[in-house]
């Protein structure tokens, strides 16, 4: 495979398409078509159809949740520990994309006793990362955010918190929402919800009290996601902190969108945990290539 490829990163609800040519993307595009949205359409015909944009064929790889059983095909996870390096010479053909030449980069998981776990498609962005940013751990936000422990250039253990899913649900389906006005940003909410999340050991006794707390007039209405927001990450990065300490002297890296990635850095300062932020499209795009130039080898 040349610095000529496509790269896709194909989850739940949308995918993203990059096409590289010697080496540097010349093209992108994005689509709703995620493996849970593809309505009567299977993924070969998506695939057909994303692809008719582009005259030559380039070989293709792809990350996500397209590897999953509710994808195209069902890829294999690799167990932890991992080395990184290994991710690369683990790919699945994907007979179906011909004239393409396509590979599936496989997931990651754990089975111990104390911990089951599955990731598909971060495990592509923790290899960028590491590329660009070596560390001891890392945390990678979003509905179902994962905290990785490395060992070396090693996956050695990682857990998933479902903090942004949590989120949605207390919000949306449950007795919190209810009643509730349009909501608006709220730093200072947030800020007190993360110095409370940090601070409580037992998170579900909070909950109802977010709802006491605008009854009362005690929290704005408008300001409630922002106070649970702050309230969630702040308790995950205080059971994490413990779960996984940082070795003294090293730096924990954020991978996600900035956005997301500054509230969780405010989280981390608050905790005196030293960060960095890493954009995870860059980090997505940056372990592609790693992997292209890993196979090549």
């Amino acid at each position: 495979m040349s610095d000529s490829f496509i790269a896709i990163d194909w989850g739940s609800t949308n995918l993203r398409i990059w096409r590289y040519e010697q080496g540097v993307c010349v093209d992108s595009m994005q689509s709703e078509a995620g493996v849970t949205r593809l309505g009567d359409r299977t993924p070969q015909q998506v695939f057909s159809e994303l692809m008719a944009r582009w005259e030559a064929p380039l070989p293709v790889v792809m990350a996500g949740m397209i590897g999953s059983n509710a994808g195209w095909q069902q890829v294999p996870y690799l167990p932890c520990p991992t080395r990184l390096t290994e991710v690369a010479h683990q790919l699945t053909a994907v007979e179906q994309a011909l004239p393409y030449r396509a590979w599936i980069i496989p997931g990651i998981c754990v089975e111990r006793e104390d911990n089951d776990n599955v990731m598909r498609g971060e495990e592509t962005q923790l290899i960028g990362a590491y590329a660009e940013q070596p560390a001891a751990l890392y945390v990678m936000p979003g509905t179902h955010s994962k905290w990785v422990r490395m060992e070396g250039d090693t996956l050695a253990d990682f857990r998933t918190v479902m903090t942004g899913e949590l989120h949605h649900l207390l919000l949306r389906h449950s007795l919190i929402g209810v009643g509730l006005n349009e909501q608006q940003p709220s730093p200072q909410a947030f800020s007190r919800g993360l110095e409370t999340g940090m601070n409580e050991s037992h998170i579900v006794r909070r909950l109802f009290e977010t709802r006491a707390a605008h009854v009362l007039g005690k929290l704005e209405k408008s300001s409630v996601s922002d106070w649970l927001s702050g309230l969630l990450i702040g308790n995950e990065v205080a059971q994490m902190q413990r779960e996984y300490p940082l070795p003294s002297g090293a730096t924990l890296t954020v991978i996600g969108n900035p956005q997301l990635g500054e509230r969780y850095a405010q989280a981390l300062n608050l905790a005196g945990i030293r960060n960095q932020l890493l954009d995870g499209d860059r980090a997505f795009q940056s372990g592609i290539r790693s992997i292209v130039h890993e196979l090549e080898h």
